[in-house]
């Protein structure tokens, strides 16, 4: 399975430009390569940048992953347009479910644009169990996630695309990577 994992940078909370994306490309369980873009701090361009990092990486990437649905801060990703616009499924991972009323405050009460983006989250569906994690997917079946993250997790819970992207984006950022949970 060929698939691409994308995390953001870490970014200071009064942070207000451009965040970094990391992608990390697999082949299975094998890294075959990083690309790097950016997107805007609670802007609305992580759809499209995120769309044109796949075309970067290669017509061999069969699956996207994404570490939640929100990019640099409340960035949201559009996932049945991502779907759309690469022909690559989508599966959103987390390790837990997100407190949707408080993701809704927040947009709504301190985020430029925060309906149109709480429309979105709302959009993308409910996230469901499987595998140990909680997923939204636009574009594969529950079994399809299902086999998806058992051939690209290798410890822990979260697939490998997406763990590499974190420590990448971490070690660029602060100059090291953490091992930390992700």
């Amino acid at each position: 399975m060929h698939a691409i994992g994308f995390d953001d940078a870490p970014f200071g909370r009064a942070w207000r430009g451009d965040v970094r994306v990391f992608g990390a490309v697999y082949a299975g369980r094998t890294l075959h390569g990083v690309v790097s873009g950016r997107v805007r701090r609670d802007g609305r361009n992580s759809t499209a940048e995120l769309a044109r990092l796949t075309v970067l990486a290669g017509e061999q990437v069969r699956l996207i992953l994404l570490q939640g649905i929100a990019l640099a801060g409340f960035n949201v990703v559009e996932i049945a347009a991502l779907y759309e616009a690469t022909g690559c499924p989508i599966l959103v991972v987390a390790r837990r479910p997100p407190n949707l009323e408080a993701v809704r405050i927040a947009l709504l009460a301190h985020v430029p644009g925060g309906a149109r983006k709480w429309r979105l989250v709302q959009a993308a569906g409910e996230m469901e169990s499987c595998a140990g994690v909680w997923v939204q997917r636009a574009g594969l079946t529950p079994t399809q996630a299902e086999e998806a993250l058992a051939a690209l997790t290798v410890t822990g819970r979260i697939p490998e695309p997406l763990r590499a992207a974190h420590l990448i984006a971490g070690g660029v950022t602060r100059g090291s990577s953490r091992g930390q949970r992700v």
